[in-house]
């Protein structure tokens, strides 16, 4: 299991990831969908993201939960879900009949675009809502500022197309491959805003964030950016704006 997918990290951005999400695309799609649901949640790791919508939802609700990470899966709050271990990407449409929605977190960037391709069109043959949350869109804040800040940022957004990933482009390639199926598509910001309260959060983001940047780019040097940086963070000072972007779409024409 990567380290990005850990249990721990999961459960450490889980209260960042409530705070960010946006809530005007929830009452869009509660507009749409009507009880009894059935839910696909793919990538569901922990069950987070279900953890979330459950209340948001009208009732009753029925969960399958998709997660090929099985120590995640053992981590899952599952009793009532269905449960299916193993890789989303093969679902068929087939598999999505009598769903009512289609949702993912933090899910699409780590896809190449023939994957996003692949699963829109799946969701789309099955006419079915999707909402995909806490998609990363590549630009970072942090204040105060430092002379790296730049670099960093652009070397880990490199990291991130490594093997063909979609990285910051993913929802721009999901949006473009849903209108071209005739899917209305909306779109919203749910940024990250870690300040003080979030300190263990950050400190973890921001030596990923880095190390990621220096396999990159292994001409940075970025010892003293990470020292210095950790310091702003454990004395307070520390502002970071993780933007990331929230994804409605919903069969046919209509707003």
């Amino acid at each position: 299991m990567t380290a990005e997918f850990t249990a721990d990290w999961l459960a450490l951005r889980e209260p960042a990831d409530a705070e960010a999400r946006n809530r005007p695309l929830v009452a869009m799609l509660l507009e749409r969908v009507r009880a009894p649901l059935v839910v696909h949640d793919l990538g569901s790791g922990t069950g987070a993201n279900r953890r979330w919508l459950d209340p948001a939802l009208p009732k009753p609700q029925q969960w399958v939960l998709h997660e090929q990470e099985p120590d995640l899966v053992a981590r899952a709050e599952r009793s009532d879900a269905d449960v299916r271990v193993g890789d989303f990407m093969m679902l068929r449409p087939e598999d999505l009949l009598g769903a009512s929605l289609v949702t993912a977190s933090a899910v699409l960037d780590i896809l190449t675009k023939p994957q996003l391709e692949r699963l829109t069109h799946t969701i789309a043959a099955a006419a079915v809502p999707a909402l995909f949350v806490l998609t990363v869109s590549g630009r970072v804040q942090l204040t105060p500022s430092h002379p790296l800040d730049s670099a960093v940022s652009d070397a880990f957004n490199r990291h991130q197309h490594r093997n063909g990933r979609c990285g910051p482009d993913a929802v721009a390639v999901v949006a473009q491959a849903f209108r071209a199926v005739g899917y209305q598509v909306h779109l919203a910001p749910s940024p990250w805003r870690l300040g003080p309260h979030h300190r263990e959060l950050t400190e973890q983001w921001l030596r990923g964030w880095c190390a990621a940047a220096a396999e990159e780019d292994p001409h940075l040097e970025l010892d003293d950016y990470v020292r210095s940086r950790l310091d702003d963070c454990v004395a307070g000072r520390l502002r970071v704006v993780v933007h990331h972007n929230d994804l409605l779409a919903l069969p046919g024409n209509r707003p």
